[in-house]
């Protein structure tokens, strides 16, 4: 598409690597207008913008309110960020242990809410975002991230080892651990685990193991090889399709929707780690002749399907695929 667009991630320094999964720069002009959706996920996030704020809004119909730089908590279910089709900033996935070190607060007292970086880190976030916006490179901006970052590291109070236990059992069980065999484990009552629980984290153990599965499943849904959604449903811990359908629903605002294999599709020789979504749109010809003005790649053009859909296939700078289609499913 017209203009600079690109990406780039990397781990941060050895010192920030317990409490920062990586740093990921994006960069994005001449896109169609559209919304963003945060999912839910293990991470908090942090953002500085390097150029526009981020607008971010806690639900579809909420309005959204714009950040220079911003701190999100975990969630369970989609935000949503409105965007005029150009973006640039860095985006933190933190640990609930980076929280502590370098908010200095828990990850509860941020969970389901976004609120600006100025009011947690002070002077520090507008650092961030003035110094990164000055430097022309991903390399120097998130040398600029580990210098600022690592400063704020101190004396770090960690979480009761009971509940980092906790937290990392059900991580590494992919979500499935159950709660009460957990209390069981750990010695205290369910109703006295899930109360501290969620004091500490925010969401209760039940809630990060629903969010653990889904990532999870959302991870095997991208991989491009014949797995079945049942197959991936069975996988995740889920009791069968129709519940991993309707956590779907819940989690990321939408659903899945099944197809038949075909080895004609446009998919079907799609490369390992390479996302595909399909969007509903009742204007797929202005639609299309919109991506194709902005210089999109075309992979299959418009096309009338035999199952009474009209639409088209994009891929983005990053190799995801982007299929549009007036196809909403039975």
């Amino acid at each position: 598409m017209s203009g600079p667009a690109g990406w780039a991630r990397v781990a941060p320094a050895p010192p920030l690597r317990p409490y920062i999964r990586d740093y990921h720069g994006y960069r994005y002009q001449g896109f169609p207008a559209g919304v963003h959706l945060g999912l839910p996920s293990r991470y908090l996030t942090m953002v500085a913008s390097l150029d526009e704020p981020t607008r971010v809004a806690l639900g579809r119909d909420r309005p959204a309110h714009a950040h220079e730089t911003l701190a999100a908590g975990l969630h369970t279910r989609p935000v949503y960020l409105p965007h005029d089709g150009d973006g640039h900033g860095v985006q933190l996935a933190l640990t609930p242990a980076g929280a502590r070190a370098l908010l200095g607060l828990p990850a509860a007292a941020l969970a389901g809410t976004v609120v600006g970086l100025a009011d947690l880190l002070g002077p520090g976030a507008g650092e961030l975002s003035e110094r990164m916006a000055a430097l022309p490179g991903w390399a120097d901006r998130f040398a600029v991230l580990d210098e600022v970052l690592c400063r704020r590291l101190g004396v770090v109070e960690p979480p009761d080892r009971v509940l980092s236990h906790v937290w990392r059992r059900l991580l590494a069980s992919g979500g499935t651990a159950r709660v009460a065999e957990l209390a069981r484990e750990v010695g205290w009552s369910r109703r006295y685990l899930a109360g501290r629980f969620t004091a500490e984290y925010g969401l209760s153990p039940k809630d990060v193991a629903r969010v653990v599965r889904f990532e999870r499943s959302a991870r095997l849904l991208r991989v491009p090889r014949p797995t079945s959604i049942a197959d991936v449903a069975s996988a995740c811990g889920y009791y069968d399709q129709a519940h991993l359908a309707r956590e779907w629903r819940a989690l990321a605002g939408g659903g899945i929707m099944l197809g038949s294999h075909r080895p004609d599709s446009v998919l079907a020789g799609m490369p390992p780690d390479t996302g595909a979504a399909y969007l509903v749109t009742d204007q797929p010809d202005a639609l299309f002749e919109r991506a194709t003005a902005a210089g999109a790649t075309v992979v299959r053009g418009l096309t009338d399907e035999d199952y009474g859909s009209r639409g088209f296939t994009v891929r983005d700078p990053a190799g995801v695929y982007w299929s549009f289609g007036t196809y909403a499913g039975a």
